[in-house]
């Protein structure tokens, strides 16, 4: 919404600005234009969170670019008119989300290129802390499918939550008296039998968590042959080298933390004209 960009933008200028620019007392204030240019080929995110930045500051921006945009070095994305020392205080903040947002997204769009359509491409949450809003939406904008925000959209049995249980039926089963009755349940496995008594227990979305490909197709057929309703998640040191391995096993998705913690920055600069 409006208000969660306006408070993002209003955090990172603070950080920034913090007790004031010392700039400001140098710089003579006139009306000032500038331009942002692409160092770098990828695909454009941040504008969404950038078109409210007129409202704190005394600038105007004019987009010559889009969020989802592919874009190319040397392309110019937007112009920039106002007061000069509001231009030259927002400056970095401006270059910093579209570098982190549009890196995230060139990203996720290799790995969304990758899988053609044939199925889901995740993020997870192995975010940046308070960051998670917007690096999700980058990655999204990128092209593939975001899994979780957060702990209460769905529950997700680990590894450490069936240690604290002697089964994972028993967790399922204690799960069903305890959550809403239309959040999903998606439990992750390491083993065939693992998801196997998974599938017994009705979960929504299987996971199979850095399992070999051959217990992966066992998994497939087993789903198909009895519970063809059941979701199954692919996790597990997936990267845009090996992904193609896995696309055509017949799962729904696959789920990467790469995709965003291993995004690199776009480039990006700021010219005043002259």
């Amino acid at each position: 919404m409006k208000f969660q960009k306006i408070e993002f933008l209003k955090q990172a200028l603070k950080e920034d600005i913090g007790r004031g620019d010392l700039a400001r007392d140098v710089l003579p204030s006139t009306k000032a234009t500038a331009h942002i240019i692409a160092k770098d080929n990828g695909i454009l995110s941040g504008v969404e969170y950038l078109r409210y930045i007129d409202e704190l500051a005394e600038l105007k921006i004019e987009w010559f670019k889009q969020d989802r945009d592919k874009i190319s070095n040397q392309d110019i994305i937007c112009s920039i008119s106002g007061n000069s020392k509001d231009l030259l205080s927002c400056e970095r903040v401006i270059l910093n989300i579209l570098q982190h947002s549009s890196g995230i997204a060139t990203n996720a769009h290799k790995f969304a290129k990758l899988a053609k359509g044939k199925i889901h491409i995740l993020d997870t949450r192995k975010t940046r802390p308070l960051l998670r809003t917007f690096e999700k939406y980058s990655a999204k904008v990128g092209g593939i499918t975001n899994h979780r925000l957060g702990l209460d959209d769905c529950l997700m049995l680990k590894d450490t939550h069936l240690a604290l249980f002697k089964s994972i039926s028993q967790a399922i089963a204690h799960a069903r008296a305890e959550i809403p009755w239309t959040t999903k349940i998606e439990v992750e496995c390491e083993t065939f039998e693992m998801a196997k008594e998974a599938m017994k227990c009705g979960v929504e979305i299987v996971m199979c968590d850095n399992m070999t490909h051959k217990e992966i197709k066992k998994v497939v057929k087993y789903r198909n042959e009895h519970y063809p309703q059941t979701l199954i998640e692919v996790s597990g040191n997936i990267t845009l080298e090996n992904i193609q391995k896995y696309i055509s096993l017949g799962i729904d998705a696959i789920s990467s933390g790469s995709i965003i913690h291993q995004a690199v920055f776009l480039d990006f600069s700021m010219k005043i004209k002259t």
